[in-house]
């Protein structure tokens, strides 16, 4: 009666499960490609190979004395605006306080006063935003932390506005995803949430996993759908395979 027991126990399972079959290929959770918004001359490097970098950390830096120097003359333009609009409109907020005693074109005089300050600081911002852009254009930052896998340039090549060509190479530092691949026939029991075991190549040691994206789409060479498993510290371009745990 046990042996028979166990046995049934054992054909509800296999009924019920479904191990399927994906090979894999590793990439970086995030990448980039890298390029500056600017023609030049470089000026400076602050990056190497494998160099880790944080968010808004500067890679790369044109020559750009003249356009500093242009935003630092703007800069205090703004700071005299606001100097001469905050005494403006406290003359302009006395005499409106004692305007019925006033003489209407004597109030004119400060009304357009404060008017043309208020112009003329909101002028001098624009052209402090405008100038900034220009300025940040020069500098290449890092959209997010990660590590320098590729660099192209050196200090004194000269890169162009017209035709920006890729000089950096960013990927994620430790996060990474396996991109799996399996038979088109298994659409319907592949699903997120499942689990993963698998080996990577040249590795014996066993690894399981989640999969938190399944692709929408067959691949029209391959005749086969993809999904995505979370990992980490994995060189990229590794490749291995596994089984998916589908229950049906």
């Amino acid at each position: 009666m046990i042996k028979i027991f166990l046995g049934v126990v054992f054909l509800i399972i296999s009924a019920n499960a479904q191990e399927i079959y994906a090979n894999f290929f590793v990439e970086a959770q995030k990448s980039a490609n890298l390029a500056l918004d600017a023609g030049g001359i470089i000026k400076k490097v602050y990056v190497d190979i494998s160099h880790k970098v944080k968010k808004g950390d500067k890679l790369v830096e044109l020559a750009n004395d003249d356009i500093k120097a242009s935003l630092d003359i703007v800069k205090s333009e703004v700071a005299n605006a606001e100097v001469v609009f905050k005494y403006a409109k406290k003359d302009y907020d006395r005499q409106e306080k004692v305007k019925h005693l006033l003489d209407e074109a004597r109030f004119d005089v400060y009304a357009l006063a404060y008017e043309k300050a208020k112009t003329a600081l909101e002028l001098a911002k624009a052209n402090l935003a405008y100038k900034q852009t220009l300025y940040d254009k020069t500098v290449l930052y890092a959209p997010f932390d990660g590590v320098i896998f590729e660099k192209t340039v050196e200090v004194g090549d000269v890169v162009t506005e017209m035709s920006p060509k890729t000089i950096l190479k960013i990927q994620s530092q430790n996060e990474r995803k396996l991109v799996l691949e399996f038979d088109q026939k298994y659409w319907k029991e592949v699903k997120v949430g499942q689990t993963f075991n698998y080996k990577i190549d040249g590795d014996e040691k066993e690894h399981k996993s989640v999969i938190t994206k399944v692709y929408p789409r067959v691949n029209a060479q391959s005749r086969k759908l993809s999904a995505e498993v979370e990992a980490k510290d994995f060189v990229v371009g590794l490749f291995g395979d596994g089984y998916i745990d589908s229950k049906k």
